[in-house]
């Protein structure tokens, strides 16, 4: 891919795959005979959501929900933009959060409280990367795919610019 060649690869195909493999088994387990709902956090987390749900093996419902704190800035802004909401409410739902990265955990918070004011029956959040050193605001993470260095990273699903979501790794974008 033109310009991906700058980039370090962090998260081989193979491990996120394998990751992932692991995830929905747990997921399965924790879930199983309840009314699961799996929300994607758009637009990063699409590619992920959908590997992943090929892996739960129980009948759930998908939606999805656009949030925006980084706009095309490398750092999050710290201000949330709903872009998108759900298509149908949560009330007595088990919902589960998939999200791409969680960095300060601003974003997170605030969709965390604004899903618990809808009244699921519960609200848990799997997120494929966590960078806690720049924890601002600490957000319970349910399942967490990989741990990472505070870097900016594209691919599977992440992007800089808009670019770089479709590359199958996670990478490491220099300054």
């Amino acid at each position: 891919m033109q310009g991906a060649e700058k980039f370090e690869i962090l998260i081989p195909e193979a491990d996120l795959q394998a990751r992932i493999r692991e995830l929905g088994a747990k997921i399965t387990q924790d879930y199983r005979g309840r009314d699961l709902v799996v929300v994607g956090v758009l637009k990063g987390a699409v590619l992920f959501l959908s590997d992943l749900v090929r892996q739960i093996d129980l009948p759930l419902s998908m939606d999805f929900l656009g949030l925006s704190s980084y706009g095309d800035a490398t750092t999050s802004s710290g201000v949330v933009q709903i872009t998108q909401d759900l298509s149908k409410p949560i009330v007595d739902k088990d919902v589960l959060v998939v999200e791409d990265i969680v960095d300060s955990g601003l974003t997170l918070s605030f969709l965390r409280e604004s899903f618990i004011a809808r009244q699921p029956r519960s609200v848990r959040i799997c997120t494929l990367l966590h960078k806690p050193s720049n924890t601002r605001k600490h957000v319970p993470l349910d399942y967490v795919g990989f741990t990472i260095e505070d870097r900016f990273v594209v691919g599977y699903g992440l992007d800089f610019e808009q670019r770089y979501r479709n590359l199958p790794y996670i990478a490491h974008v220099p300054p």
